[in-house]
C-alpha cells in the first residue's frame, strides 16, 4: 500500500492531463513540440494514464516517436509504459484487488499464467510482453493478482515491452504531419524516405522473429494460457 500511496500524485496528475488531452492529440503534439522538458514530463504523464485506464496508447507512441524521434521517443515511452503497468500492477494488489478477483481470479487462464509464473515468473513475464497474443492492459492487473515480486515484474516488463516501444515510436518518426498520428500512416516523401522505410523494415523484421520466439517459448512453457489466448483473439 505505501509503494502505491507514493505513486497517487503522479496517478493524479497523469489522469487529470489524459482525460482533458484524450480528444484533441494533434494540438497537443503542436503544444508539447515547443516546450522542451516540460512537454516530455507531460506527454510521459498522458502515457502512464492512458496504460494505467487500459485506453489503447499506439496514438500516443505515434506522436511521442513524431515529437521527439526513435532514441529520445523510447526513452520516454519505456519507462512511462512500465510506470503505466507497474500502476495497474499495484492497483490489482491493493484497491481493486476485489473486483480483478471477480472478473479474472476463477479463469482457467490465470489459474494457468498463476502456475506458471510460480514455475519461472520471470521468463513467463518477459515472453507474454514480447506476444501481442496476450492483451497488454488486462494483463497487468492479471500479473497483479499473482505472486510475482514487484522488482521483477518491473525489470520483465521493461524488457519485454522494449522491441514493441521501438518499433511503434520508430513509426510515429517517419510521419511526415502530424495529421497522420490520429490515422496512424505515413507518407513518403523527402531525400531520407528510402533510408527511414528500411530502418522501419529492418525493425519490423526482427521484431517479428522475437514475436514468433515468444509464441512458441510461451506455449511450450503455459499452454493452458497461449491456448485460450489465441482463441480469445480468433
Amino acid at each position: 500500500m505505501k509503494k502505491l500511496l507514493l505513486l497517487l500524485p503522479l496517478v493524479a496528475a497523469a489522469l487529470v492531463a489524459f482525460f482533458l488531452l484524450r480528444d484533441r492529440i494533434p494540438e497537443f503534439v503542436e503544444w508539447v513540440r515547443g516546450r522542451g522538458v516540460l512537454g516530455a514530463l507531460l506527454i510521459g504523464l498522458v502515457y502512464v494514464a492512458a496504460v494505467a485506464l487500459l485506453v489503447p496508447a499506439s496514438a500516443l507512441t505515434l506522436a511521442i516517436g513524431f515529437i521527439y524521434g526513435p532514441v529520445v521517443g523510447t526513452a520516454i515511452v519505456s519507462p512511462a509504459s512500465v510506470v503505466g503497468a507497474t500502476v495497474a500492477f499495484l492497483l490489482a494488489r491493493t484497491l481493486l484487488r476485489k473486483p480483478v478477483e471477480q472478473k479474472f481470479g476463477a479463469s482457467p487462464r490465470f489459474k494457468a499464467l498463476d502456475r506458471a509464473i510460480e514455475k519461472d515468473g520471470l521468463k513467463i513475464l518477459i515472453l507474454t510482453r514480447l506476444s501481442p497474443v496476450i492483451p497488454f492492459g488486462p494483463l497487468n492487473y492479471l500479473f497483479g493478482l499473482t505472486r510475482m515480486p514487484l522488482l521483477p515484474y518491473v525489470l520483465g516488463s521493461f524488457v519485454g515491452m522494449l522491441p514493441g516501444t521501438f518499433l511503434y515510436v520508430y513509426l510515429g518518426s517517419t510521419l511526415e504531419d502530424v495529421s497522420q498520428i490520429v490515422s496512424g500512416g505515413a507518407s513518403a516523401g523527402g531525400a531520407g524516405t528510402v533510408l527511414k522505410w528500411a530502418g522501419l523494415a529492418a525493425t519490423v523484421v526482427v521484431t517479428v522473429y522475437i514475436t514468433l520466439i515468444a509464441r512458441k517459448a510461451f506455449r511450450e512453457a503455459a499452454p493452458e494460457v497461449a491456448t485460450e489466448a489465441a482463441d480469445a483473439n480468433q
